[in-house]
């Protein structure tokens, strides 16, 4: 997996996170090691922290599957927390893109600590408009 240059802002101090794109569906991996700044008082990776990974996930699996030319906001995020992600673990998402509309797209992931479920999560991201200054969300993965 390659280091996403994802250099400012709230990443900056949360990251980093790594990632690549799948070879079947070229969807993005993205992973990232959990450490002890990203943990709560029980050495658990803290549950903001994975869902701030799944909304990047999420919202780049949404932006890829349609072009990979625009960053889309979140409109709906949603998690179920289903096992821990302890201190050390690898934590890694493989976005699905479920359906796109002319303004919305919809994915949902099953994000795993060292191949354990502990976190499933669903995404409603906006389509921008196309007078929306555009991004190459690919150029993170290449």
């Amino acid at each position: 997996m390659k280091k996403l240059q994802l250099l400012a802002g709230f990443l900056e101090t949360n990251g980093p996170l790594w990632g690549r794109l799948h070879e079947d569906d070229g969807l993005p991996v993205m992973g990232f090691r959990v450490e002890l700044r990203h943990c709560n008082p029980m050495q658990i990776c803290h549950g903001g922290m994975l869902m701030t990974f799944a909304d990047m996930l999420l919202s780049f699996t949404c932006g890829i599957g349609a072009g990979g030319r625009k960053f889309m906001p979140t409109i709906q995020l949603s998690g179920d927390y289903v096992g821990p992600a302890p201190l050390g673990s690898w934590v890694e998402g493989h976005g699905r893109l479920l359906r796109t509309t002319r303004n919305l797209a919809f994915a949902e992931a099953m994000i795993t600590a060292d191949g354990a479920p502990c976190l499933r999560t669903s995404g409603i991201m906006k389509i921008p408009s196309q007078e929306t200054r555009e991004g190459n969300i690919l150029a993170l993965f290449n």
